[in-house]
């Protein structure tokens, strides 16, 4: 086999392939269908202060070439994960990274501060894509002098690999990736979800409970690509590509495209084992590409 091993900072990945958040539950649900062992990386659903009922149904809608979702963020808060769902996972022998979520600067500490403390999780995936409720509802990721206080906050609590999981919906993303970077992000991972909308004509009324969610699949793909390759070029620090990635085509593509490593996300609802087909799938195209190793791939894109 071709060397896969990809380093993310400090985060050693046996391979690039990583689930997304939100897609891929802990982990347990999908135990039955693949070896977990074979996957670099799996990064849980979005962990909160305290429990989060989400929002009401319907909240997933299939759309044209991918999906719109509005779960809020369920889950049944930072404490809980510690003492019921972390003791199961850290069995696994493959890295966990942690989503992290809050309405303020404060709980997002909170929620860093105390996944500090657990051994077998060395990285956590900052989303600021969350509203500060304490200015009234604007988005940390879409609101830069947000994004950038939050990120040197939570770095200052947090002294393991600090990945920040940025939102497409700016006008400008290397302007993000520039400034998470310099308040103290090891890795950028990009895209979160782009707002849209979908409307049942029918009814006459919106798809989902919230009226708008975020879209995801492969219809996001080309805009995914364009971001990484963007971003790729404008920062030091890894990048981690997602956004429609439903093969190893697609994976092979984003690190082309600058990705140190990808996460797989929508694909994982269609087939339970696509991640370990694209572990696979990379390596063939490395052995054929007489490539020795997957750095070697990383931001060959010839333009």
């Amino acid at each position: 086999m071709a060397d896969l091993i990809t380093n993310i900072s400090k985060l050693k990945l046996k391979n690039p392939v990583m689930t997304a958040s939100g897609t891929f539950g802990f982990g347990t649900e999908y135990s039955d269908f693949i070896d977990l062992s074979k996957l670099g990386g799996i990064v849980v659903k979005g962990i909160t202060p305290k429990p989060r009922q989400g929002n009401p149904y319907p909240r997933m809608v299939e759309t044209a070439s991918g999906m719109l979702n509005a779960v809020g963020l369920q889950n049944k808060g930072v404490d809980y994960f510690i003492e019921h769902i972390y003791p199961e996972i850290s069995q696994y022998n493959t890295e966990i990274v942690v989503n992290i979520n809050g309405g303020s600067i404060e709980e997002y500490c909170e929620v860093a501060s105390k996944i500090n403390n657990l051994d077998k999780v060395n990285a956590i995936e900052l989303n600021i894509s969350c509203p500060n409720v304490k200015q009234g509802g604007m988005l940390f990721g879409i609101h830069c002098p947000s994004a950038i206080a939050v990120t040197k906050a939570v770095r200052d609590v947090y002294n393991k690999t600090l990945i920040v999981k940025l939102s497409p919906n700016v006008t400008n993303i290397v302007e993000f990736a520039k400034a998470v970077e310099d308040n103290g992000a090891d890795a950028v991972s990009l895209i979160n979800t782009l707002l849209g909308m979908a409307i049942n004509s029918r009814t006459r009324r919106p798809s989902l409970s919230t009226v708008t969610g975020g879209l995801s699949g492969p219809a996001i793909k080309p805009v995914a690509l364009r971001m990484v390759w963007q971003v790729h070029k404008a920062v030091k620090i890894p990048v981690i590509g997602m956004g429609g990635i439903m093969n190893a085509t697609d994976a092979i593509e984003f690190i082309l495209a600058g990705a140190s490593a990808i996460q797989i996300g929508t694909a994982n609802f269609i087939n339970p084992a696509i991640t370990v087909e694209i572990v696979e799938g990379i390596n063939d195209y490395l052995e054929q590409n007489k490539f020795k190793s997957i750095s070697d791939l990383v931001g060959a894109l010839e333009c």
